[in-house]
């Protein structure tokens, strides 16, 4: 692309008093030391020699990297607080993974792009604004508490969206797709918010 995604990060972990941390927590929601599992079907078992991400649809040139190529992309740390749209929400999670501005510094996207739809594993996908995924808003992870992702949350990798509630974190993500229109995803059709800010309380349509 002619002018790189500006990726402002994410903060480190954060250490603070308990008011504090309640200042955190969006309206609804309670806080979790655990990480529950929630999944729309079965959890896949995906093969890592078969394994592809890959960014299409409004970009000049479509580009995909295999597993290995992905690991060797510039990976971050990223310590970030999620927000499940059934109320719990968890603080100071560790991952690792590649920002999706960086991502996006090896396409040229279509000025018309406003909207990506995530699609993953089992036709799995939802819908999220441009600006929600860019400017240091959102990664593809593939390590959590320094071990490789778990199957069961979302690896061999999947999308982080922290900004949205966590249905948007796409599991077993295998790609991006920029359009013009916006598009519902799985839950999107099935009731759950198009957009889901947790500070809005944004649960369901």
């Amino acid at each position: 692309m002619a002018d790189k995604f500006i990726s402002r990060g994410f903060v480190g972990k954060r250490r603070e008093p308990e008011a504090a941390k309640a200042n955190r927590i969006p309206p609804g929601q309670y806080l979790t030391t655990d990480f529950p599992v929630l999944s729309a079907g079965p959890t896949p078992r995906v093969s890592l020699a078969n394994w592809s991400f890959a960014i299409e649809g409004l970009v000049k040139q479509p580009v995909k990297w295999t597993w290995d190529e992905f690991l060797k992309l510039p990976a971050q740390t990223f310590v970030v607080d999620i927000s499940c749209v059934t109320k719990w929400t968890k603080l100071d999670t560790k991952w690792k993974g590649v920002s999706v501005d960086t991502l996006f510094e090896h396409v040229e996207l279509d000025p018309k792009a406003m909207f990506v739809t995530a699609f993953a594993e089992q036709g799995y996908t939802t819908n999220i604004p441009l600006p929600d995924l860019i400017n240091g808003r959102a990664f593809v992870a593939y390590e959590y508490d320094d071990k490789p992702l778990a199957p069961e949350h979302g690896g061999p990798a999947r999308l982080v969206v922290p900004g949205l509630y966590f249905w948007k974190s796409a599991k077993w993500v295998r790609g991006l797709r920029l359009m013009e229109k916006d598009k519902s995803g799985f839950w999107e059709s099935a009731g759950y918010n198009n957009h889901g800010d947790p500070w809005k309380e944004e649960r369901y349509s």
